[in-house]
């Protein structure tokens, strides 16, 4: 059986596609940054692992008690909405450790074993916020526009060894922890100033059924990395979602 890897596979996304592997027959090694046993099916074919992105130790730990890979998927992320100008620098810092250079990172760990092997898969997750302007989220889209444009490059610097690039898109998913795992309070981000803007963006978000019909599901995006991981086609961008498939066509 072939062996993924998924980053940041506690809740969300990353849970979700962990479950979508492992019921379609793969070995799968679930990272997070608080390992629970509780939140996946008992499996031979499953382990739960630590893993820290923003940390080379981590990182090297984690590669080791994995074995041989033939996909990952970068799925671990720090969300965060608010004013840019009231987002403190240490926290956009933050969200640039974890939603970039721990996807660059990871990335950078896994390649040489795949490439001696010619053969593997890289996925990173980034988000439809790249695909249309999103307010109020400048440094959230940031980083992960930064991916977009890495990945692309990437999988043009590893098609010479068959090891694959590829971008999965999710939408607005309501029913994720988008800025659950983030330290500041999305609250204190929104000065005075910009409290009807925000109240209106919020407000749309909140009633995702009446003013935004289209949204993504967890299982869109689990989806959307299993079409990834078994593409043959050369495809780069797997938008995940019924409102990211419908900003792709759009733009």
């Amino acid at each position: 059986m072939k062996t993924i890897l998924i980053t940041g596979a506690s809740s969300g996304y990353g849970l979700e596609t962990a479950r979508h592997f492992l019921s379609n027959g793969w070995n799968v090694v679930a990272t997070m940054r608080s390992p629970r046993g509780d939140v996946l099916p008992a499996s031979p074919a499953l382990r739960i692992l630590p893993l820290d992105v923003t940390d080379d130790k981590s990182i090297a730990a984690a590669l080791k008690a994995a074995g041989p890979i033939d996909a990952l998927v970068n799925n671990a992320g720090i969300g965060v909405a608010g004013a840019f100008e009231a987002t403190p620098m240490a926290h956009i810092r933050k969200v640039f450790e974890t939603n970039t250079f721990g996807v660059t990172a990871m990335c950078q760990a896994v390649i040489p074993q795949m490439r001696e092997r010619r053969s593997g898969v890289i996925v990173n997750v980034t988000s439809s916020a790249t695909l249309a302007p999103f307010p109020p989220a400048a440094p959230y889209t940031a980083s992960k526009q930064a991916i977009e444009g890495f990945t692309g490059s990437l999988a043009l610097e590893l098609a010479p060894f068959n090891v694959l690039a590829k971008l999965v898109e999710p939408g607005y998913g309501p029913t994720t922890r988008f800025t659950a795992n983030t330290a500041v309070n999305v609250q204190d981000l929104i000065p005075e100033a910009y409290g009807d803007f925000a109240k209106a963006i919020f407000g749309d978000l909140a009633n995702p059924s009446t003013t935004q019909a289209l949204t993504t599901r967890e299982i869109d995006v689990a989806e959307g990395v299993w079409r990834a991981v078994n593409d043959t086609t050369g495809t780069l961008r797997f938008p995940a979602g019924a409102d990211a498939v419908a900003l792709s066509r759009a733009g």
